[in-house]
């Protein structure tokens, strides 16, 4: 759903003076997705250093509900605040109201509508409140059914072998404590101890001012690898005091192959990788080069690298090993090939290099995979 379309439900209801949407996405924190013509001092801005002021966004993704500044700060706080001095004043700005939205761009990153109003123009009332609840519901509706037929068309599934959660963002706490989700992670029993103890040796890395490992291999209770970004923070104001450790569950290669630009249009460099994400997926069994699939952005390899591990959370050639190892997984389940047919299909030099890249990338060889993968299926009742 392009931010238009959303931006046009919203306004005869609710008059605003600038909308924005805002998502999580795989590299850790919230970063502004749309509209295309927003400002580029608030996009700067916002990158640098307000992402992590924003109470109005956090406060409407963490509780699921509707959450306006004048709900995040006092009166007295709001006037000293940064949000209201970096972020809203320079840009004509006054009162914000923040709609969260289940997934605006990857299914399980979370993120919110963010309106604002100059200072003449009063702030949010409760009646209005009350319709962007309704509204905020419509929208994740029409993007749920969206991206669903959206994949359908390009034949993308999730299979039930899958690593996927419905929240794929996870943050702790100076205390070694989830904020978000604050229920229950829903992960692996075994994942989940090893979240928490990861927590605690990147708090403890970041209290020696040393910089923790972004990209973490996490073995479930049955051995498979499960991928995840880490990033930590020293401070982030609008969570709370002291440091926080975000972990995100890196997306499989297809969902970003669905993912249009429209749904990320503000983020420029962004919208300049997506085909390259297309171009891995589609080319992965030929091992395309890093300076061909540079090409593609139009960039230099080694600035392509560089933004690409920045943007997507991964390096160019995880993302390719992540392709070929979908595609292998599910040549494996259909038992249809031999292993050296595979490992040819898939891009790999021969069978026992494809055996030792599986079972780095997954923690198992392909043959006791595939058997985890028959019995995952048969419990799943699927075939």
């Amino acid at each position: 759903m392009a931010s238009r379309q959303v931006f046009d439900l919203v306004s005869p209801a609710v008059p605003f003076t600038q909308g924005l949407i805002v998502s999580m996405l795989p590299r850790g924190s919230i970063h502004i997705v749309q509209p295309g013509k927003c400002p580029e001092t608030l996009l700067k801005s916002y990158v640098r250093d307000f992402h992590k002021e924003d109470r109005v966004a956090w406060q409407a993704i963490l509780k699921g509900q509707n959450s306006r500044a004048s709900d995040c700060w006092s009166a007295s706080d709001f006037q000293n605040s940064p949000y209201l001095h970096g972020m809203l004043q320079p840009h004509g700005f006054r009162y914000s109201i923040g709609v969260p939205l289940s997934s605006p761009v990857l299914n399980g990153y979370s993120g919110a509508m963010l309106l604002f109003r100059g200072p003449d123009d009063g702030d949010f009332t409760d009646g209005e409140l009350n319709k962007l609840k309704h509204i905020g519901r419509e929208v994740d509706e029409f993007i749920s059914k969206n991206r669903s037929a959206r994949n359908t068309e390009l034949a993308m599934q999730t299979d039930p072998w899958t690593h996927t959660a419905p929240i794929r963002q996870f943050i702790f706490n100076k205390d070694i404590k989830p904020i978000y989700p604050k229920r229950t992670l829903n992960l692996d029993d075994r994942v989940e101890e090893q979240l928490y103890q990861h927590t605690k040796q990147a708090l403890e890395h970041c209290r020696r001012g040393q910089v923790y490992t972004d990209r973490l291999l996490l073995p479930d209770g049955r051995g498979d690898l499960w991928i995840f970004h880490c990033q930590v923070y020293r401070e982030f104001p609008a969570l709370g005091h002291g440091a926080f450790v975000f972990f995100t569950l890196q997306p499989e290669s297809f969902e970003w192959v669905a993912a249009r630009p429209a749904e990320v249009v503000a983020d420029s460099e962004l919208v300049r990788l997506l085909p390259t994400l297309k171009f891995m997926h589609q080319e992965f069994h030929q091992n395309p080069t890093l300076n061909e699939i540079s090409k593609k952005a139009h960039l230099s390899p080694f600035h392509f690298h560089r933004r690409f591990t920045d943007l997507i959370g991964q390096t160019p050639k995880h993302f390719l090993l992540g392709c070929q190892i979908h595609e292998a997984k599910r040549m494996l389940v259909s038992r249809r090939r031999a292993l050296a047919q595979i490992a040819t299909d898939c891009g790999f030099a021969h069978q026992s290099h494809f055996t030792s890249r599986f079972k780095q990338a997954t923690g198992l060889t392909p043959t006791r995979w595939r058997r985890l993968a028959g019995e995952i299926v048969r419990t799943s009742g699927k075939s």
